[in-house]
């Protein structure tokens, strides 16, 4: 794909929704604009299993969303980042219908690649901490584990067989992670 002729550069999230759609992921990640392609077949995989495994106990909730990328979330006026899967808190029986109704998110996970993982790892890891993301969730494809990370965290958690996750409000639920690679490998 070609990337767009961007004559000045792109700091506010104004300038990044005036871009013309390019089927690429623009993120704004304090006021640097970032460009990456769409994600391949295993990172997708990945998605959808944990799309599956929260789902099932969110299926339940009427005030928690669960929402897939691309998906705009501005965490502050000059930070637009797009999550491979999140969770967000709703009122009950209001649906959310545009992404500047969401607040700041309760879960959210990166999935690495090798384009993303040091931005992931770095400069995302700091603003979502900073910007009181509940929890974050690094999935490291190579390594075959989750980092689950807190704002208050100095280092990760570590999961490479399963993951106990609880959501304020109750909804908890356990992801095998061993089991969520193995789908790599069918």
């Amino acid at each position: 794909m070609v990337m767009p002729a961007i004559t000045e550069p792109v700091t506010t999230i104004e300038q990044l929704h005036a871009l013309p759609e390019d089927g690429l992921r623009h993120e704004l990640l304090d006021g640097v604009h970032v460009v990456t392609p769409a994600p391949q077949v295993p990172h997708q995989l990945i998605v959808l299993g944990l799309i599956r495994a929260l789902d099932a106990v969110l299926i339940r909730r009427d005030d928690l969303q669960l929402f897939t990328s691309p998906a705009d979330v501005v965490l502050t006026p000059r930070t637009l980042v797009q999550p491979d899967v999140l969770i967000v808190r709703k009122t009950p029986g209001q649906p959310i219908r545009a992404w500047s109704e969401m607040g700041i998110p309760l879960l959210a996970i990166e999935i690495l690649s090798p384009s993303t993982a040091s931005r992931d790892r770095g400069v995302k890891r700091r603003i979502y901490q900073t910007s009181g993301v509940g929890e974050y969730w690094i999935v490291d494809l190579d390594a075959r584990l989750i980092e689950r990370w807190t704002p208050r965290d100095q280092r990760p958690e570590v999961l490479a067989e399963t993951l106990a996750w609880t959501l304020p409000g109750g909804a908890s639920g356990i992801i095998d992670v061993e089991a969520l690679f193995t789908s790599l490998d069918r």
